[in-house]
């Protein structure tokens, strides 16, 4: 083994930055996303696969919410958002932890929120995660491109994801959905949102069909 992941050595600059470009608009979409997917569903414990900078963290209510996990593998990512989400304090429990090798190792949570994340872990990895979880809800965001470029967005920050390439796979709506019914959950929502550049985010939410 011995080889680390690729996203140990983003920096989280770089990887913001890139997002927040205004021919991304990725991070200011996401966010609007993330505030939906902490208030749609009644649970009191949720949990971000792949946490980054944060982005989304200030939608979360301490009236609602008892525990939010914070998962990443990137250790400077998650220092970076416990110190900025210091009003989160009690209830944002930041975990590094490796899914690809550790999934078994996650905590239970009501709602998993994965957004971009599934491209970089693969299905059965995910899937691995969600049964760990047990979750009611899965809320998931993948990227898909309505053109045939690239799929990083051009930005004076890609040199930065070079790496990236050898992890990311493409991602495939109806494959996720299969992925999803092997493990007992069925979809419950779609919701396409466009990027400027030839992108679309489609979000998808799952419940659980086991017990009721």
């Amino acid at each position: 083994m011995g080889n680390r992941n690729p996203w140990e050595e983003i920096k989280l600059d770089d990887y913001e930055n890139h997002m927040s470009l205004s021919s991304v608009k990725q991070l200011q979409a996401m966010n609007a996303i993330m505030k939906e997917q902490f208030e749609d569903y009644p649970v009191s414990s949720a949990m971000v696969l792949g946490v980054a900078g944060g982005n989304g963290l200030e939608h979360v209510k301490s009236a609602k919410y008892q525990t939010v996990y914070g998962i990443d593998i990137n250790e400077e990512y998650l220092q970076a958002v416990t110190e900025r989400y210091k009003n989160l304090d009690g209830t944002l429990k930041c975990l590094k932890i490796d899914l690809i090798n550790e999934a078994g190792k996650l905590p239970k949570a009501q709602l998993i929120i994965a957004n971009l994340l599934i491209e970089y872990i693969g299905y059965d990895v995910f899937k691995k995660a969600v049964q760990t979880a047990d979750p009611d809800y899965v809320s998931a965001v993948i990227q898909i491109n309505t053109d045939e470029k690239q799929w990083v967005s051009d930005s004076p920050y890609l040199h930065a994801f070079d790496g990236l390439d050898e992890v990311h796979h493409q991602m495939e709506e109806k494959a996720l959905e299969k992925a999803m019914a092997e493990i007992g959950f069925s979809k419950i929502l779609r919701k396409e949102i466009s990027l400027p550049n030839g992108k679309a985010l489609i979000r998808l939410d799952f419940h659980t069909t086991q017990g009721a």
